[in-house]
């Protein structure tokens, strides 16, 4: 038996815990440099604003009903989920933590009718120790608990939980819950089904074996059997490497020179690198891409792509940063704003299928990879990942806007709450 853990609005709730007359009041978060609503709270849902709409096309809307509005703080948000996620670890002997306010909890260690209680339990738990509300959708699949926990977060009625214990409780979920609401469909697929005909999940879950296996993919098949209480999802199925990873900003002001854009890209860098070091991969080549802003019809325009193979697949952030640079030397054009850059690592290896060049100094790759298992120890162990980079190295507060973000609560120590507790005479 699984069971989802869902944080509610996430980012939204994360500023509640620390400024609690917002309970009850209209608040979003917005992207990078402020662009869009990213997260909502249920009353600023009620006033129709959608996650994805640009902020300055809501902007008024925001200011007509009192709208509380903020720039992603998202090393709050990050230092939040892990209190969360350690919450989570004291109340189940496995766990898997799927998303920064998703986990998947084993509950088969718990007897079925006690499994409500103890859900209601952890979400409980998870409040008074975090200040953060959830909601746990239990079910024989992973597939079927996040459908449990998406009506746990909509009807207040489960009280936070919500289990799907037996097939005509599973029947009855999925004919309310659309083909694009579930877990690995998404609703890119959603046009495909209303074609077909299948307005539910319930008509999808239905449909002859060889028919999903004829007209969908690999990854449709495994939804259709979750869907149906067949498990088939396992940890390392929602954790596979990657085979690209991308790195970009779009900058709060545009950049001309070339120093402050080998800056940024040094920043793209350095992150890259660290996902490749935490998937155990090595990148074989990279790209750089610059583009100026295409919305500014009075400026002239410009967009450009380099590449550059590796001498050696590698995961060290130096070389990284320096293959990178090279990119953007080749394609840098004086005489033009850049409104946004970034790196793509375009092709991706296992680090142990990575090949030696013959001339290459072993004593200095094993000197190089103790160096970055060093620096990743210390910026795992920090309060950012930042705490050592390297010299070229921009911090990406400075190149994107975050006019609105609030204090770092939890991570700075000149940001913590001032608790005023002097005693009023009797």
């Amino acid at each position: 038996m699984y069971g989802l853990v869902d944080c509610n609005n996430f980012f939204v709730s994360c500023e509640r815990v620390f400024r609690p007359g917002l309970h009850g009041r209209p608040v979003i978060v917005l992207s990078n440099n402020d662009g869009c609503a990213i997260a909502l709270s249920n009353e600023a849902k009620a006033l129709g604003i959608r996650r994805g709409d640009p902020y300055f096309k809501i902007e008024g809307l925001c200011r007509r009903h009192d709208v509380t509005v903020f720039s992603g703080n998202h090393r709050l948000y990050g230092d939040m989920s892990s209190r969360v996620m350690a919450t989570l670890g004291t109340m189940v002997p496995e766990m898997e933590i799927y998303s920064i306010d998703e986990a998947f909890l084993h509950l088969s260690h718990i007897a079925p009718e006690e499994l409500v209680d103890h859900g209601r339990e952890i979400v409980h738990r998870v409040r008074r120790d975090t200040g953060i509300p959830t909601s746990l959708g239990i079910a024989p699949t992973k597939t079927l608990a996040k459908v449990a926990a998406r009506f746990a977060k909509r009807y207040p009625a489960y009280r936070g939980v919500c289990r799907i214990p037996d097939d005509t409780a599973r029947r009855k979920a999925l004919a309310l819950t659309a083909p694009g609401d579930i877990w690995g469909i998404g609703r890119r697929l959603q046009r495909r089904f209303d074609r077909m005909g299948l307005r539910t999940a319930l008509q999808f879950a239905d449909m002859d074996c060889a028919d999903v296996e004829r007209l969908f993919n690999v990854t449709c098949e495994r939804v259709w059997r979750e869907l149906n209480g067949i498990p088939c999802i396992g940890h390392d199925d929602d954790h596979q490497p990657r085979k690209q990873i991308c790195c970009s900003r779009s900058f709060g002001s545009m950049l001309s020179d070339i120093d402050d854009l080998r800056q940024a890209i040094a920043l793209f860098a350095t992150i890259a690198s660290r996902k490749l070091r935490e998937q155990d991969s090595a990148a074989v080549s990279l790209s750089v891409f610059l583009h100026t802003n295409t919305f500014r019809d009075d400026m002239p325009q410009y967009c450009n792509t380099g590449h550059i193979r590796l001498p050696e697949a590698t995961d060290d952030t130096s070389a990284i940063s320096a293959a990178a640079t090279c990119a953007l030397r080749s394609i840098y054009r004086r005489g033009f704003s850049y409104k946004k850059a970034g790196v793509i690592i375009t092709e991706i290896i296992p680090r142990g299928a990575v090949r030696r060049s013959l001339f290459g100094d072993e004593a200095e790759r094993e000197r190089r990879r103790r160096l970055m298992q060093t620096v990743d120890a210390i910026n795992s162990t920090s309060l950012s990942h930042d705490t050592i980079h390297i010299a070229s190295y921009r911090p990406a507060d400075s190149i994107v806007r975050v006019e609105r973000r609030s204090r770092l609560y939890t991570t700075r120590l000149q940001d913590i709450i001032t608790v005023n507790c002097h005693a009023q005479a009797l």
